[in-house]
């Protein structure tokens, strides 16, 4: 074999190898950022995602959107999950590194406040949801009801639901001392049901028992539809956000699958809220560059 014919031998090899070893690479995903998606909405996407891609390697981090955010524009992970769009100084940096931050909406995290079936109470301003939780209010006379103490049920402490209903309803106060703790929404939808006095928090989607009551909220009931259009309060977008220009093939896989049917299918089975007709790709700008 001649040595231009080696040469050249050489070249297709290392353009293999090179091309087989960016292959592989694009196998793995980094996603970092908000808890409220991180805690179990994540690792059950990703679970059934890598079901049917078995090849892909997905590694999760939740210490918060801000966190996620940063990790992005610095080129640590390939998407970054939010609970809250960019701020004024995340768009900042990213223009100034000249990232082109671009978003997807998945759906929303919501909560419906829940009562007892025989509480008279039906209705609540977000004030006096505020001062529930946070035990200002104690008694349901206080709000048009019977005189009984009202009995609050929670998620725990563990849970990333439990801090993120402070975020949403409560203006970060401490939950009320006598709180009972819960370790899944259908937990505190059965402790509500078996007290009168009962009321708590539960995903919007959540299957209730009969003898469980959704409340409305400033005259909006928790339904997909005021959350989708920004009625309701207790809600909240959740976002991935990726760098336009360097969004992975695995990455952008991963988005259209948590986008499609199968993805969403998952939010809803969770409690969570599904986007109302989103398209697949590309994702929009996440604000004038």
């Amino acid at each position: 074999m001649s040595n231009m014919k080696l040469c050249a031998y050489a070249v297709i090899v290392a353009t293999s190898v090179s091309t087989l070893a960016a292959s592989n690479e694009t196998q793995k995903i980094c996603i970092k950022g908000s808890n409220t998606f991180g805690e179990e909405l994540g690792p059950q996407l990703i679970k059934a995602y890598t079901r049917l891609h078995p090849e892909r390697a997905i590694n999760i981090e939740s210490k918060g959107t801000a966190t996620g955010l940063a990790a992005l524009l610095a080129g640590e992970c390939d998407v970054a999950t939010a609970s809250r769009p960019a701020n004024e100084d995340e768009l900042r940096l990213a223009r100034s590194r000249g990232v082109t931050l671009s978003h997807y909406v998945i759906g929303y995290y919501g909560v419906a406040i829940v009562v007892n079936a025989t509480n008279l109470v039906r209705a609540l301003t977000d004030q006096q949801v505020t001062d529930i939780f946070a035990g200002t209010i104690t008694n349901w006379q206080q709000l048009g009801g019977s005189d009984a103490r009202i009995q609050t049920y929670i998620r725990d402490a563990a849970s990333g639901t439990h801090l993120g209903f402070q975020e949403l309803a409560m203006s970060q106060r401490p939950y009320a001392g006598g709180a009972k703790t819960s370790a899944s929404y259908r937990d505190i939808a059965t402790a509500v049901a078996a007290n009168p006095t009962g009321i708590g928090y539960v995903g919007i989607n959540v299957l209730l028992p009969a003898q469980v009551q959704p409340v409305r909220i400033n005259r909006e009931w928790p339904t997909a539809t005021s959350v989708n259009e920004g009625a309701y309060p207790y809600a909240r977008q959740l976002r991935l956000y990726v760098n336009a220009d360097k969004t992975t093939p695995a990455a952008k896989e991963f988005i259209q699958f948590v986008l499609a049917r199968p993805g969403q299918q998952i939010l809803d089975y969770l409690g969570f809220v599904h986007a109302i007709e989103t398209p697949i790709w590309p994702p929009p700008p996440a604000a004038p560059q």
